[in-house]
C-alpha cells in the first residue's frame, strides 16, 4: 500500500506509483478573465467615442479648429479675406442713355433707320446723320460705340448688347451722350431677342464672393 493512500482504504481508492498529481485551474476561468478585460477594452472605446462626438456637435471642436486656424492666419490676411469685393453697380437702362447715330458709310438713310430701331428699344436718340470726318469711311468693322471714361463700364456695355462685334472706345468728351457710328461692315443690329436676353444677363448682379481662409 502507497503512503498515499488513507488508511483503511484500499482496492481501486488504493494511490499507486511514485508521481504526484499536479493541480491545475479550471481552463474556463481563464476564458471568464479575458472576457472581462476585453469587455473593459470595448467599454473604454465606446466612451472615448462618445466624448469626441460631444466635442464635435457641442461646439468645442469648431472653437479649437477656429483657433487653430487663425493660429495659422494672419490678421491682415485675415481681414483681407472677409473683406468681400462689393458687387458692381447696376448697369443704366436703355431709357437713361442718348444715343448719337452716325454713318460712316457710303450708304444712304443707314443712320436713320438704326437710330429708329434703337429708339423702338427704349433708348433715347440725340444726333442724327454722318459721321465726323476722323471717322467718315474710315470703320472697315461692324462699328464703333464711343462715350466718356466714366461709361466704360455701364453705359457702353448696354450699348453694345445692341449691336455685336462694335469696338468700344472712350475719348475726352464731358457730357453723358454715347456716339454710334456705323462701319463699313454693318449689316443690322443684334436681333431683338438676343440683345435683350444680353441685356438681362448684363443687369443680372453678380454673386457675393466667399470669403477665401488661410
Amino acid at each position: 500500500m502507497s503512503m498515499l493512500t488513507p488508511p483503511g482504504m484500499g482496492g481501486k481508492y488504493r494511490v499507486t506509483g511514485d508521481r504526484y498529481p499536479r493541480m491545475r485551474r479550471p481552463r474556463h476561468r481563464r476564458r471568464i478573465l479575458l472576457g472581462i478585460v476585453a469587455g473593459a477594452c470595448v467599454l473604454g472605446l465606446v466612451g472615448w467615442g462618445t466624448l469626441q462626438l460631444i466635442d464635435v456637435f457641442g461646439g468645442r471642436g469648431s472653437t479649437a479648429q477656429a483657433a487653430q486656424d487663425k493660429r495659422y492666419c494672419p490678421d491682415g490676411a485675415a481681414a483681407g479675406h472677409a473683406k468681400a469685393t462689393p458687387p458692381a453697380a447696376k448697369p443704366p437702362a436703355p431709357a437713361a442713355l442718348t444715343v448719337n447715330v452716325y454713318n460712316a458709310t457710303p450708304r444712304s438713310g443707314l443712320a436713320k433707320r438704326t437710330a429708329d430701331e434703337l429708339q423702338k428699344r427704349g433708348f433715347k436718340i440725340g444726333k442724327v446723320g454722318n459721321a465726323p470726318a476722323a471717322y467718315d469711311k474710315k470703320v472697315p468693322g461692324a462699328g464703333i460705340l464711343l462715350g466718356p471714361k466714366a461709361a466704360t463700364d455701364g453705359p457702353l456695355k448696354v450699348l453694345a448688347t445692341q449691336l455685336a462685334g462694335a469696338q468700344l472706345k472712350t475719348d475726352d468728351r464731358t457730357g453723358a451722350d454715347l456716339d454710334l457710328i456705323i462701319g463699313g461692315g454693318f449689316q443690322q443690329l443684334t436681333a431683338p431677342q438676343a440683345a435683350a436676353k444680353a441685356l438681362a444677363l448684363l443687369s443680372r448682379p453678380a454673386k457675393e464672393p466667399v470669403a477665401a481662409t488661410c
